[in-house]
């Protein structure tokens, strides 16, 4: 080898061990400190402390899954079955057996709030405090929110990494094709890029300009940097955004264990017998319970309860349904934002005129981008629904966290709800106050109440929208509905008095939705459907149908052959809501036909070994 090749090669793989150390440096700080749901002053904590384990598995498919994610998790809530192979965060570009290629392309899918941003930035940080991955000279994060920013402009590859990591660009450092290079691409269901794998230009010189979409494609497809190692992480719907292709690897991030449920809230919560409350009643309720498999929705639950405990509100009587946590966290929010910004008294009305205000305006953003698939949201997004970005400024401000604001690395503002599952309840709220207040059904643009707002109009209203989530073929309005039917509860509106004014006379009308729901489930509706259904009757406080298959179920006495539609959809429900996980299910118990088999076919999926 010549002198002057030696020496490239050996300035190549080692770069400027200066400009190494201050990359680091600044990747720490970035990412050293996090907030949980999102960032207030003087509660920074460092991610090393609060970062609990993810379960991350192989051996899913890039292929897309359409149903709504609430739904994926508890069809499917985490159990270690399958020919699954779990792999360590530090190990995502490593084969898993030495037949295997190499590695350079992985997708990582994950349901929104599964932590998906904090396993790339636990990732990153590992790296910059030289725990992990050491034979890599460079890690580039990029959140395709900021990445949007950037649609009308053009860079090369080299001029790209500059205009994110100045030091790189002050270290001179533009050839890349001999460093061991990561290119981490955050939250691609949030990307409002045109990436076209198809038609785009073939692009291979780092130093040629262009879109930024067109340089993302060529770089995923391997054209530009093909030694470089990609890792894209994305929601389930998104997945099939990037052709199968061009990924190595697909794995998937399954959220908490029941047991790293109980690790979350004792690290969390620092009083013991507050974490033991907390943790016994998340287990009395199947809907809770579920929903504790996504960290964030673990932090709602804590911010909720403990809360609620300190506080012994309703005699120290906790919230068992979805519709009722989120109407607590939304009023323990607005009692944050009433005494710490507003200066006003605790015993002061809840519902001023200027939180009013704001809770309406968000609820309008929540629903409208809902109905076009935005969870996230820029200037353009805001003025069409009326709010500007000073509004938007003041709302991250005060309600901090329900909806937040965060600055791209030019400065230009994103901003979006905490959880998608906050925006859904936001929305549904929204639906609610507009239909109460003007008789107008958004759902379907038109006045449902006509001359008269009895309990005909309202009866519809409901039925309308269970009518409408029932035809979405992927879900997308599943837990939509559910707030929207716990919203009708007198006793949940009571809690927003104030906000809403709660309708007398309104239980004939829940007894006519519950008898409504009953009609639907004896359609022969898929199970996901069914399920959903069953969730609705929890949140309007109706668990007839499950506690009569119960009954059978202790007493011996269930009769397969007589079974209808709903009885079969209510004995799935109790089998995939026990407590106990399905290791072996013997469906010799209950029928070998085929239609006990069909009917039967989630709770199998849920199985081990099915005898």
């Amino acid at each position: 080898m010549k002198q002057e090749e030696l020496a490239d090669c050996l300035q190549s793989k080692n770069p400027d061990p200066l400009c190494e150390n201050t990359f680091k440096c600044n990747l720490k700080k970035k990412f050293q400190c996090v907030s949980e749901g999102i960032a207030k002053p003087g509660t920074r904590i460092t991610l090393n402390e609060i970062y609990t384990e993810l379960c991350i598995t192989e051996g899913g498919t890039g292929e897309v899954n359409t149903e709504h994610e609430v739904r994926q998790i508890e069809m499917f809530s985490w159990k270690p079955n399958g020919p699954e192979t779990s792999i360590r965060c530090e190990d995502i570009f490593k084969a898993l057996t030495e037949r295997d290629k190499p590695i350079r392309t992985v997708l990582t899918k994950g349901v929104a709030g599964i932590g998906k941003t904090l396993l790339t930035q636990k990732f990153t940080l590992d790296w910059a405090e030289d725990k992990t991955n050491q034979d890599t000279q460079f890690m580039f994060p990029f959140p395709f929110r900021e990445l949007n920013l950037l649609k009308d402009k053009k860079f090369s590859l080299v001029g790209f990494i500059h205009h994110f990591f100045t030091e790189i660009k002050e270290a001179g450092i533009c050839n890349f094709k001999k460093f061991k290079v990561v290119f981490i691409f955050d939250g691609l269901d949030e990307c409002r890029l045109p990436l076209n794998f198809h038609i785009t230009e073939i692009l291979t010189d780092v130093t040629e300009s262009t879109s930024v979409d067109v340089l993302l494609t060529n770089l995923i497809r391997g054209k530009l940097l093909p030694s470089a190692h990609i890792w894209i992480t994305t929601r389930p719907a998104a997945a099939n955004q990037i052709p199968a292709e061009y990924i190595d690897m697909v794995t998937e991030i399954r959220g908490f264990t029941d047991p790293q449920k109980e690790e979350y809230f004792r690290k969390r919560l620092r009083d013991k017998e507050e974490a033991n409350t907390i943790i016994s009643h998340i287990k009395t309720s199947r809907s809770l319970h579920i929903m504790c498999h996504i960290p964030i929705f673990c932090w709602i639950t804590a911010t909720d309860l403990e809360s609620l405990l300190k506080t012994k509100q309703e005699g120290g009587k906790l919230p068992k349904t979805l519709t009722e946590m989120y109407i607590h966290f939304l009023v323990v929010q607005t009692k944050v934002k009433n005494i710490k910004y507003d200066g006003r008294a605790e015993t002061d009305p809840l519902w001023s005129p200027e939180s009013r205000k704001m809770i309406e305006a968000l609820g309008k953003l929540a629903f409208e981008q809902l109905q076009k698939g935005n969870l996230i949201f820029y200037e353009t997004d805001l003025t069409e629904c009326g709010i500007n970005v000073r509004e938007a400024s003041v709302y991250s401000g005060v309600f901090t966290q329900i909806f937040k604001e965060e600055r791209g690395v030019c400065q230009d503002k994103v901003y979006c709800f905490v959880h998608l599952s906050i925006q859904e309840f936001l929305a549904a709220l929204h639906v609610h106050l507009i239909f109460t207040n003007s008789g107008i059904n958004l759902l379907e643009g038109e006045e449902t109440a006509s001359v008269q707002t009895g309990v005909y109009s309202v009866r519809q209203f409901y039925q309308s929208a269970l009518d409408k989530a029932l035809k979405s073929p992927n879900g997308h309005l599943d837990l939509f509905l559910r707030f929207l039917l716990g919203l009708s509860l007198q006793t949940n509106q009571t809690l927003l008095q104030g906000l809403l004014i709660p309708k007398r006379n309104i239980s004939q009308t829940n007894h006519e939705t519950v008898q409504y729901i009953k009609n639907k489930l004896n359609e022969n509706l898929s199970p996901e459907k069914s399920i959903n259904l069953f969730h609705c009757l929890n949140e309007l406080n109706d668990d007839s149908l499950v506690k009569e298959i119960q009954s059978h179920l202790s007493s011996g006495s269930l009769s397969i052959v007589d079974l209808s539609p709903s009885q079969w959809s209510a004995l799935v429900f109790v089998l995939l809501s026990s407590e106990e996980e399905l290791d072996v299910f013997d469906l010799k118990e209950y029928s070998a036909s085929e239609e006990a088999f069909l009917r039967l076919l989630p709770v199998i999926k849920d199985s081990k070994k099915v005898l």
